[in-house]
């Protein structure tokens, strides 16, 4: 089909959850406009509605009714690389930006984008002319500047920097405009890349201060043990606590790392490990699934921690308000996380306790998070959630925070379920095209502000509270509400024993 491809000549966008700060260098006004993002996506995840500047034989590159749908790696690398006349659809350099990795290292991609522009521009000769430079300068501006905004963290790698650095040299040399912008461009990355690094820093000292509370029931008289309703007795507020966790946390996730983890978990080849071995692949990423899961233990340990029966039936009807109001925030990861708290086997065995509780709520929360027809009710309340954010006038109203374990799962079997690679050897850009819209609306979401008022003493009780283990949790369930068979009885007796040997 190659007689039929053509090279799409497009100019950058500005459209929903895809709003880059970009050079302020102006590109050819002759270029035609890209439609919005989500307009690019037809249902089948083919990219759709690209506008032509040219039609020409591209060897490598093989498009089905005019959506790239295959491609060999090189030719795919070049189609990324601006020319005088040409500069790649948005969707594409995020598409190609995003999956490339799981071919290529992004520091050699970098390399080999560097050397594509020397090449073809001839910015090598000394003699070079500076008013064709002038004409290409923008347009590799402008790519670079979308690489480093979208995929900050790819710039962490050494290699990257030189790279980013030579072929900026080139391109400003000589124009103070160009210098300024590069400036600006460098300036920008360095920030995000120190906040990272201080985002880092903190989460390791919050995970250093968290203990176990194993030996609490022994150790520290219940009177003067802090609990979540002697800090925060308001459901609402603890939810928008919640929310201020999440939208935090989801901010420093960065796009690569969905594939990254993919890498992790399938090598393609013996060459992928080479590839990753010297990169953080999904820190940012795993460390909010720890967050989830710190958040139903804390709910469990809560539950189970009380002496009394009356407290803990107040205690959970506490946790079952909290996660209605994430539900009506449109954060359902907390609301999740709750719910998987309450369901833990130590605190649904406590009968007595939750024979005091009205559930009705809870069974209706339960029922909006079943797992039953691949979460059917929960992806319906997800696609209102994002409905409503779409046409939301106010932070509060754009929140959506999905279910984050359910996302990676549906991406990784996506990646499962269709071969990175056609028989023939070439890319299969058609997955990755629904790859990218998946990762594409995540992005989006991500870049939320949190509209509530945010409580230090709250905040602070989330993330650093002990919380107690799975053993510390049957402990204390068993303590609560006796043993009901032999099975119970013996586990009963060995973790008393495990507790006494440990105090």
């Amino acid at each position: 089909m190659s007689g039929g491809s053509s090279r799409t000549a497009i100019h950058r966008q500005t459209s929903a959850g895809l709003i880059y700060s970009g050079v302020s260098v102006p590109l050819e006004d002759k270029m035609p406009q890209t439609p919005p993002f989500p307009v690019m996506y037809g249902s089948n995840g083919y990219n759709k509605n690209l506008y032509k500047a040219k039609e020409e034989d591209y060897e490598g590159l093989y498009y089905h009714e005019n959506n790239l749908v295959s491609g060999s790696l090189e030719a795919l690398i070049e189609h990324l690389v601006p020319t005088v006349a040409y500069y790649p659809d948005r969707t594409y350099i995020f598409t190609f930006l995003l999956s490339s990795r799981l071919f290529i290292h992004p520091y050699e991609l970098m390399s080999k984008v560097c050397h594509l522009c020397v090449e073809q521009q001839r910015l090598a000769d000394p003699q070079a002319d500076k008013a064709r430079v002038r004409k290409i300068a923008p347009k590799f501006l402008q790519l670079l500047t979308e690489w480093t905004e979208t995929f900050p963290y790819d710039f962490r790698d050494e290699r990257m920097m030189k790279s980013l650095k030579e072929l900026t040299h080139r391109l400003s040399t000589g124009d103070e405009l160009y210098r300024k912008a590069v400036q600006q461009m460098t300036q920008t990355l360095i920030r995000k890349l120190t906040t990272l690094s201080q985002y880092e820093e903190a989460l390791a000292k919050i995970n250093s201060s968290v203990t176990d509370r194993l030996t609490v029931l022994k150790t520290k008289p219940q009177s003067i043990q802090r609990d979540i309703l002697t800090i925060c007795s308001d459901p609402f507020t603890l939810a928008q606590q919640l929310t201020h966790i999440e939208l935090e946390r989801l901010s420093y996730i960065g796009p690569e790392e969905f594939i990254q983890a993919l890498v992790q978990k399938d090598p393609l080849d013996n060459d992928k490990q080479r590839c990753f071995s010297d990169h953080k692949k999904a820190s940012n990423l795993e460390a909010y699934v720890e967050w989830f899961n710190r958040l139903s233990y804390l709910v469990a340990t809560e539950i189970c921690m009380p002496v009394k029966k009356k407290h803990r039936a107040r205690v959970i009807e506490f946790f079952i308000d909290v996660a209605r109001e994430c539900f009506n925030i449109g954060n359902f990861n907390s609301l999740m996380a709750i719910i998987t708290g309450m369901n833990m086997s130590p605190v649904s065995r406590l009968k007595k306790t939750w024979g005091k509780v009205k559930t009705a709520k809870f069974d209706i929360l339960e029922h909006q998070m079943d797992p039953s027809s691949n979460f059917y009710n929960y992806r319906t309340a997800l696609r209102g959630a994002t409905q409503r954010s779409i046409t939301a006038h106010s932070s509060r109203e754009k929140i959506v925070i999905p279910f984050f374990s359910l996302l990676i799962k549906d991406i990784y079997f996506l990646n499962e379920g269709c071969a990175n690679r056609l028989p023939n050897g070439q890319v299969n850009f058609e997955k990755f095209w629904e790859l990218a819209k998946q990762v594409m609306e995540f992005m989006t979401w991500k870049k939320v502000e949190c509209p509530f008022d945010r409580d230090r003493k709250i905040l602070q009780y989330l993330l650093t509270a002990p919380v107690f283990s799975e053993d510390a949790l049957y402990l204390a369930s068993y303590e609560s509400e006796g043993p009901e068979n032999n099975m119970e009885k013996d586990r009963w007796k060995s973790l008393r024993s495990s507790l006494l040997n440990r105090t």
